[in-house]
């Protein structure tokens, strides 16, 4: 009995330290491999997430990427196009007109390319709004022919700066600048680019830009006046020019008439107007009887400008107009640094009379008057005989240019500002280039990147941008 009792009661003992139930341990297994699954699918859907994410933003910027060589190449077309339209409508140094070829929104592929000039008379009018066309590198001072007076009077300039720049490009410069305590010295040679005032000593953006910091020729509401006026006021960088040059042949390489020298200009006259009234202005002129440069002999004139010219020819302004385009003052194969009269601003023909010698305040009435004119009698301004119907002839501005090769009506070489924006409103390209049109094929001298400089097509430019993509949007998604 003893041995049962001993079996019987191990046989308890050991019950309680049986395991738990199966059922037990089934629902805790199945409770542990749910959570494993449910942190690993948390797992895999974030780094599903996170690689989708990823991917969208590597083909957004692929997108931005193309569209940006997108605007550029269509810069690089756009050059192409504007030495096309100089070649088909630049002729004998006239001015070409936005009217001529297209100058805004050109389409190249699927950018878009906006060629961003200025408006010559927006001071006088007031406008502040962009302008599209060609920029006429003779409408403004050139750095390397303009005196210290001249440049005196350009926005925020002073006699000493003025002398500075006049220092820098001199052979024989005198002032004292303290360039060597900025690690070089002056130049001593004419001026390359405009960008080259940086380097003169006092010069600041300030100068450079005015207060239109990107370069648009209007006044954005991020920048700031430095006038307080509603309109931009514009720096050395969109007042002078290095590039300025009219040849004095024509582009079959045979050379201009030369209205110092008799047999020429005689030649002209006679074809132009017939013998009998040549004789008359050949007499007018000063030119003696068989006498004159060129003639065998005989006092000689010598004019220094054709605006002299014109003044003791006796012409009226249309018969100039006939043979303006034909004459020239000297023997050299180039003049440098005219100023185009038909585009320069008020601001520019302020100081050109000045560093000719007029007061101040008689320059500023003389070219308020001038640029009002002009706007008014826009079919009337082929040959610089305007400017005397617009002064007259004993104006002291008339009389003070006749004696200085100072002005034209002609240009040869021209900014193009080319704004490029890529497809789908993505991609910004901003390029400016100059051409040179005085030997007959336009050929490029500069190019210069300004993207740097931010967005220069203003707000209207930018809603017409976004209607667009929404109207084609909505094109694509209506069944």
């Amino acid at each position: 009995m003893a041995p049962q009792n001993h079996r019987s009661n191990i046989r308890t003992a050991t019950t309680p330290g049986r395991s738990r139930p199966r059922t037990a341990f089934r629902a805790d297994s199945r409770g542990s491999v749910l959570v494993v699954v449910l942190w690993i699918t948390a797992g895999l859907t974030a780094l599903v997430l996170y690689f989708a994410a990823s991917m969208g933003l590597e083909l957004r910027a692929s997108a931005n990427r193309a569209a940006d060589l997108a605007a550029g190449q269509a810069i690089e077309g756009a050059a192409r196009y504007v030495g096309w339209a100089l070649a088909q409508f630049a002729t004998n140094g006239m001015m070409t007109t936005n009217s001529q070829f297209v100058c805004e929104a050109l389409p190249i592929g699927e950018s878009r390319v906006w060629i961003l000039g200025r408006n010559p008379a927006a001071a006088e009018s007031g406008l502040n709004q962009l302008v599209f066309n060609l920029q006429d590198e003779a409408g403004r001072l050139n750095l390397n022919r303009a005196n210290s007076n001249a440049l005196s009077l350009l926005p925020g300039m002073t006699t000493e700066l003025a002398a500075a720049i006049v220092d820098w490009r001199s052979t024989n410069g005198t002032l004292q600048l303290s360039y060597a305590s900025l690690g070089y010295d002056a130049k001593r040679s004419p001026f390359e680019t405009v960008d080259e005032l940086r380097w003169v000593e006092g010069i600041t953006l300030d100068h450079l830009f005015g207060d239109d910091r990107n370069q648009n020729g209007i006044l954005d509401p991020d920048e700031r006046s430095l006038t307080g006026s509603l309109f931009s006021t514009p720096g050395l960088l969109d007042t002078t020019t290095v590039f300025s040059r009219e040849p004095n042949f024509h582009a079959d390489g045979t050379l201009l008439t030369n209205v110092n020298t008799r047999a020429q200009i005689q030649g002209l006259l006679e074809s132009s107007f017939g013998t009998g009234r040549s004789r008359e202005i050949l007499n007018r002129l000063g030119f003696t009887q068989g006498g004159g440069a060129g003639g065998g002999g005989g006092a000689a004139p010598n004019f220094p400008s054709l605006l002299r010219f014109y003044l003791t020819s006796g012409l009226s302004q249309d018969d100039f107009e006939r043979i303006a385009p034909e004459l020239c003052v000297t023997t050299n194969s180039y003049s440098y640094g005219r100023v185009n009269i038909n585009t320069a601003n008020a601001t520019v023909l302020t100081a050109l009379l000045v560093g000719a010698g007029l007061s101040q305040d008689a320059a500023e009435g003389a070219a308020s008057t001038l640029v009002r004119y002009r706007e008014q009698n826009t079919t009337s301004l082929n040959s610089i005989a305007w400017m005397v119907a617009a002064l007259g002839r004993d104006h002291q501005a008339v009389t003070t240019l006749a004696g200085r090769d100072l002005l034209t009506t002609r240009s040869f070489q021209y900014g193009a500002d080319l704004v490029a924006v890529g497809p789908l409103g993505r991609g910004y390209r901003r390029v400016k280039f100059i051409f040179d049109i005085s030997d007959g094929i336009p050929k490029i001298l500069h190019r210069q990147d300004l993207s740097r400089l931010g967005w220069a097509l203003g707000d209207r430019v930018r809603e017409q941008i976004a209607q667009q993509l929404d109207g084609s949007m909505n094109a694509q998604t209506t069944p």
